[in-house]
This record gives structure tokens, C-alpha cells and sequence, in this order.
């Protein structure tokens, strides 16, 4: 009588759960997100990799977009720019260091999933919290410096301000599909439309208080 296959030996592994098992499947996702991109992150990938089954991960992420987003966000890094005394230069080398991170394979990445996400606010607005929204706190930082300075007047200091340069940017990969933004433009962008947006927030308010200035002899009942 032939004898029954004996079942796989457990001994020596421990069946992991809660924070261990997420954490786990999170940086198989991680791995296999910068190996292949969001195109090719499966959940069988990830089981095989975590070690764990399919039905693990449904449990937590309820599709492969959801599960390649909260792993991209585990590995998201924060850095803060440079003091170089200089309102231009701080804003030219933050739009470089940017340009550099979006033509980097993670900055693949991020431009897959913020395609993918589409109309999933959810999930954009997590992506967002990378890429978009969270954003505006250095470039806040870059204007609260040159306020200090005497650059900028604090009315520059306005999320809206604090943006234009980046969504600029960011419109050069996403709604021009370039692979990086060439300097020129990275120097057009803060020449040509951020300096004079940050200089134009004092003047337009003084102009405001200050009202229209009549010469002698001119107005509306002068007959001139």
C-alpha cells in the first residue's frame, strides 16, 4: 500500500497578522511597484512576494489601485529646500529638485497612479497629499524666507502663490507627456510667471489702499 505524501512541515514559521501582515504585503507592493510599475503590480505578485494568499489582501485594499497607492505612500519620502538666501534661487532649485524626482522611475510611478486614480477623489486626494496639496508647505517655507529678507511682500504668502510654479511643472509630464522638462522652461516658469505673481501680491494691495491718483485740475467734472 503506497504510503500517503506527508503535508508541508510548519515548523519554524509564524503565521503573521494584523500590523506585521500589513506591513508585510506593503513592501511587496512597494518592491513590485518599482520593479515593474503600477502596469505591472498584480495581487498575485504581491501574495507570492509578502508570502501571505490573495484573500489577505483583498481584506485590507479591495483592488490592485487602492493597495499600489497606500504602498507608494509607505515608501514617499519628505525633504525640505534649501536655503540659498535667495528668493530665485530657492524657487529655481526646488522646481529642479522636483523635475529631477518626476523623471525618476518613482516619479513614474506617481504619474501611473495619478492616471489610474482618474475621477477616484478618495484615492487622488492621497496621492495628492504627495504630489499636490502637500506641495504648497515648501514652497511656503521658500516665501516665509524671502519675506524675512525683505524679497517678498507677506501677501505673497498664499497657497495659490505657492503652487503655480509646481502645477506648472507638473503640466509638462502629465498634459505633455514629456519624460523631464528641459531648464529653460524650470527658469521660464519662476522668471516669468512666479516672481512676478509673488512681486504683483504687495503692489496690487498698496495700489488698492492707495486708490487712483488726479492730478491738479483732473476729474470727472474738470471737463478734461
Amino acid at each position: 500500500m503506497p504510503e500517503k505524501p506527508s503535508a508541508p512541515s510548519t515548523a519554524g514559521r509564524t503565521r503573521r497578522r494584523g500590523a506585521a501582515l500589513e506591513d508585510a504585503i506593503l513592501s511587496a507592493a512597494a518592491d513590485v511597484l518599482t520593479e515593474s510599475g503600477f502596469s505591472g503590480l498584480t495581487m498575485d505578485k504581491v501574495a507570492a512576494r509578502a508570502g501571505t494568499n490573495k484573500n489577505a489582501i483583498y481584506r485590507r485594499w479591495p483592488h490592485r489601485l487602492a493597495l499600489a497607492v497606500a504602498a507608494y505612500r509607505r515608501r514617499a519620502t519628505t525633504v525640505q529646500p534649501a536655503d540659498t538666501g535667495s528668493l530665485r534661487t530657492d524657487a529655481l532649485e526646488w522646481l529642479r529638485q522636483a523635475n529631477r524626482y518626476w523623471s525618476s522611475p518613482q516619479g513614474a510611478v506617481l504619474r501611473e497612479l495619478l492616471a489610474a486614480a482618474g475621477g477616484a477623489a478618495e484615492l487622488l486626494e492621497q496621492l495628492q497629499d504627495q504630489s499636490g496639496e502637500a506641495e504648497a508647505a515648501p514652497w511656503l517655507t521658500i516665501l516665509g524666507r524671502a519675506i524675512a529678507r525683505g524679497e517678498a511682500s507677506p501677501e505673497a504668502l498664499h497657497p495659490r502663490v505657492a503652487t503655480v510654479a509646481m502645477t506648472l511643472l507638473r503640466n509638462e509630464f502629465v498634459v505633455r507627456g514629456a519624460p523631464t522638462a528641459p531648464d529653460g522652461v524650470l527658469v521660464e516658469i519662476v522668471d516669468e510667471v512666479f516672481l512676478p505673481l509673488v512681486r504683483g501680491r504687495g503692489t496690487e494691495s498698496r495700489s488698492a489702499q492707495e486708490g487712483p491718483q488726479l492730478q491738479l485740475g483732473e476729474g470727472p467734472f474738470s471737463g478734461r
